[in-house]
């Protein structure tokens, strides 16, 4: 059913002060963490979106601190939980304990894990053995965790932001691919330019620290999630991301030669949607109401570099997966 003037203004009305807050957010965000504007703009689109982000980079670059300025500039629900060796799924989800009761007698009462807040931070979540690592899957896909077999569901505003070292490094267990494919965008943390040093020296050694303010809601975090779902997309926009998504896939006739080459599996269907939902909202907080191609670059390697999967060959050569993200994007670009 249309809309009329007056509602159509009033939603005008309500996009513009969102979009107001967002730039409020983001300007926050970067009173305190210095430098990497477009880690930035991707964190705070993935948090309107509802989708969850993997961090990736050495430790001592800052992803901690991101997340949590990005934490105290929400006012949401946040808990931090360290990834160590020795951390069992209980200490993520929560268990059933042995309590006392107020009117006599004990039983068993759930006491809820660190998952249970809006904002997660999983910290260094590649320290961890994979028997914890699964213990985020349900409650990252399905909002809620089963715990002896009753369900329990998270209240919404929910994503998870995990941060991870390289692989590479020591002590690290890759993440399982049914696990990345859960992450909305992964982003890459490069190093601190020379500028961008002087300015953390200056802003963390001094006399006095900076801190970020609470400067979006949880409603409002909801109700751009649902405008931003509405930003209508056309055809040929469709097609290029359908295109891009079965340009990473080896067996399909589309596939570009370094997918053919490199790899065993290409992006799946969720990839598709985290381009699409980024898209629209990079679009409805950049003030235009429907999804440009423009849109669709500006997500597509954040999108799609953690789901594509090298084979033999890809891995021992090491090819950068944002290189075959990049191919198949450049011919999804050809897409009318």
């Amino acid at each position: 059913m249309a809309m009329t003037d007056a509602e159509l203004a009033g939603v005008e009305r309500e996009i513009a002060e969102l979009r107001r807050r967002f730039g409020g957010l983001k300007a926050e965000i970067a009173r305190v963490y210095v430098g990497n504007p477009d880690i930035v703009d991707l964190l705070a689109t993935a948090a309107v979106c509802g989708g969850h982000v993997l961090l990736e980079g050495v430790p001592g670059l800052g992803k901690t601190v991101l997340v949590k300025t990005l934490a105290a500039a929400l006012e949401v629900k946040f808990t931090r939980i360290q990834f160590t060796p020795d951390l069992m799924p209980a200490d993520v989800t929560g268990t059933n304990l042995l309590v006392d009761r107020q009117g006599g007698g004990r039983g068993f009462e759930f006491q809820p894990g660190p998952i249970f807040a809006n904002l997660v931070l999983a910290d260094e979540i590649n320290r961890a053995t994979p028997k914890t690592q699964s213990a985020l899957l349900e409650a990252m896909q399905e909002s809620g965790v089963t715990v002896a077999g009753k369900r329990y569901g998270i209240e919404q505003p929910f994503f998870v932001v995990a941060t991870q070292n390289p692989i590479e490094m020591e002590g690290t267990f890759p993440l399982p691919e049914a696990q990345l494919d859960r992450f909305f965008f992964k982003l890459k943390v490069p190093s601190s330019s020379e500028q961008q040093l002087l300015e953390i020296l200056e802003s963390t050694t001094g006399p006095s620290t900076v801190e970020a303010r609470p400067s979006f809601t949880a409603r409002e975090l909801l109700r751009a999630r649902e405008l931003a779902r509405q930003v209508p997309a056309s055809e040929a926009v469709k097609r290029m991301v359908v295109r891009l998504i079965r340009g990473t896939d080896p067996t399909a006739s589309e596939a570009t030669p370094l997918s053919k080459r490199y790899l065993r599996c290409g992006a799946s269907p969720r990839g598709a949607q985290s381009v699409m939902l980024g898209a629209k909202a990079t679009a409805l907080f950049d003030g235009r109401h429907h999804v440009e191609r423009a849109d669709v670059e500006r997500v597509a390697v954040p999108a799609l570099r953690h789901r594509v999967l090298r084979n033999f060959e890809g891995d021992a050569e090491g090819v950068d997966p944002d290189r075959i993200v990049e191919e198949a994007l450049a011919a999804a670009r050809t897409v009318r």
